[in-house]
């Protein structure tokens, strides 16, 4: 039997970086993943010979930089290049908006003055709140904790250096703030804007991952949620990784390993081991027994409590609470080989605009038909897409002359309804993704070669996204923060000691950002300095 300081349950990008961090410190590390390779979601896999694409988790922006520069991520190989336009919107009636330096105001020329005018001041706005909460990234939130203890104490001085935080904020700036937090993101855009593309252009980041409509309370979140990023230094800009996502999480894994974490594919964990209420280690689906002083989990809460840790061993009040732990996003991806790039009606032929995240939703209006068809039928009979085509920043990955675009799809419901089963009805609606792109650019369809298809139940076989969702979990004010994916467990502890949460289902939440690894990590090692120094 093995024994670890560290068992980390799942080679995704946060599983690996915790295990850089807690390699990098001294700790014994073992990293078991069920796939036959590392990287979770954030992998690059060939679909078709000759074209290889990021197979689910598809750009970046949200890395953290921190976290690139501890694991010396460019070191191990990572590179990452700006897209030279950052999103382009083609209107039905020919119109686009295309955004990014030396192209936004231009494009907005054209759409409304007003909005030229205004675009600048609502991003400076989002900007100035991204920059101070991008502080509560890498920290874990105040922890709810009941009764007075020392743990009571430290909690507190949590909380106060949090208020501390956000009392650099002007009056203005901490009503926009909860603005942020409560209101629809289509409430602020139609009190800002006119033109129905700039509205699309913002409403898009809040639905991203989020399977609701723009008008939905608390979608302004989503939307701050993806002002976050940064590229090379470059706030608010969106990226590529040479190589594909799978890049990021080669270089994290090279990194683990060169601290001498030991990394296992196509070990599945069958059973978390408890014994008298602290997890001890794992049981893997060949049979193996692996021990550990500290179980860390990257996958899904609601797949960690439901089929890794026996019921019998959960507190009752928590095994109630995590039941109703909400999930499921409404997205389906596609990864598609190309004989030729598109050419789109309203800005036909090559340019900067096919480097970009191109958005096929020209209002929020179109948002929200996408989301309550997917209520009402399973699938949006107008979905909105996201396409983005990365060789063409990165010949790596086509042969040349051809090209790969990845699909990203809303809205779909996680469960279709009618007891229907998206096994039988994934072809037909890829077909309907192909359509909608082809509308707006056409020969687009004639142009795929072949192409890769991901159901929200393909995503969830695959990579353990229960019901596709993205973000392990709903990023809704219930499930935000110090209720990240619980009240009394934000501090990244679950409820049996030597448990720990370092997934995407732990505060700040989802997008490939390596946070909630490294903060995971800070815990396990805290607690690993309390016991043995």
């Amino acid at each position: 039997m093995s024994r670890y300081d560290a068992i980390i349950i799942g080679a995704g990008h946060n599983g690996l970086t915790c295990a850089a961090y807690l390699a990098m410190n001294g700790l014994t590390v073992k990293v078991v993943e069920r796939r036959k390779v590392v990287g979770g979601a954030a992998v690059t896999e060939e679909f078709h010979p000759g074209f290889r694409n990021s197979v689910a988790a598809y750009t970046v922006s949200l890395l953290n930089p921190q976290v690139i520069a501890d694991l010396d991520l460019a070191g191990h190989g990572l590179r990452i290049v700006e897209r030279r336009a950052q999103n382009f919107l083609p209107a039905p009636d020919g119109s686009y908006l295309l955004t990014g330096e030396g192209h936004t105001h231009q494009s907005l020329a054209k759409l409304s003055e007003r909005d030229s005018l205004e675009i600048d001041a609502f991003n400076a706005e989002l900007e100035t709140i991204a920059d101070v909460l991008r502080q509560f990234v890498l920290r874990a939130p105040p922890n709810v904790v009941e009764g007075v203890s020392l743990n009571t104490l430290r909690e507190s001085f949590n909380a106060l250096e949090s208020g501390a935080i956000l009392r650099r904020l002007s009056l203005e700036q901490q009503r926009l703030l909860l603005d942020l937090f409560t209101l629809s993101a289509g409430e602020m855009l139609d009190d800002r804007f006119e033109s129905d593309l700039v509205k699309a252009l913002f409403g898009f980041d809040a639905i991203v991952g989020h399977y609701a409509s723009p008008y939905a309370a608390g979608s302004a979140y989503v939307m701050l949620h993806h002002a976050f990023g940064e590229v090379n230094g470059r706030k608010g800009r969106w990226g590529h990784a040479i190589g594909g996502m799978g890049a990021i999480t080669q270089a994290m894994a090279a990194s683990a390993r060169s601290h001498g974490a030991e990394i296992e594919t196509d070990a599945g964990v069958r059973e978390i081991l408890v014994e008298n209420g602290h997890a001890i280690g794992v049981t893997l689906d060949n049979g193996e027994t692996l021990r550990g002083r500290y179980i860390v989990s990257n996958v899904n809460p609601t797949l960690l409590y439901t089929r890794l840790v026996p019921q019998a061993a959960l507190p009752a009040p928590f095994a109630k609470r995590i039941a109703q732990y909400r999930n499921g996003s409404g997205t389906f991806r596609m990864n598609v080989a190309l004989s030729a790039l598109p050419s789109f009606t309203a800005l036909p032929g090559a340019g900067d605009h096919l480097t970009s995240g191109i958005i096929i939703a020209p209002s929020l209006a179109y948002m929200e038909r996408a989301y309550q068809d997917a209520r009402q039928f399973g699938w949006s009979r107008e979905p909105v897409v996201e396409m983005l085509i990365p060789s063409t920043l990165d010949d790596s990955l086509s042969p040349p002359g051809a090209h790969i675009a990845s699909l990203f799809c809303q809205h779909v419901a996680p469960t279709l309804p009618e007891g229907k089963s998206w096994d039988d009805h994934r072809e037909e609606v890829a077909d309907l993704m192909i359509a909608t792109v082809d509308r707006y650019a056409p020969g687009f369809a004639q142009s795929v070669i072949a192409r890769q298809i991901l159901s929200p139940l393909d995503l969830e076989r695959e990579f353990g996204l229960i019901g596709g969702d993205i973000f392990h979990g709903k990023l809704t004010l219930n499930q935000l923060f110090s209720a990240r994916p619980l009240l009394g467990h934000a501090d990244y502890r679950g409820p049996l000691k030597g448990l720990y949460h370092c997934g995407a289902g732990a505060h700040p939440g989802g997008g490939v950002t390596g946070a909630p690894g490294y903060n995971a990590a800070q815990t396990v090692l805290r607690d690993h300095q309390r016991i043995f120094l």
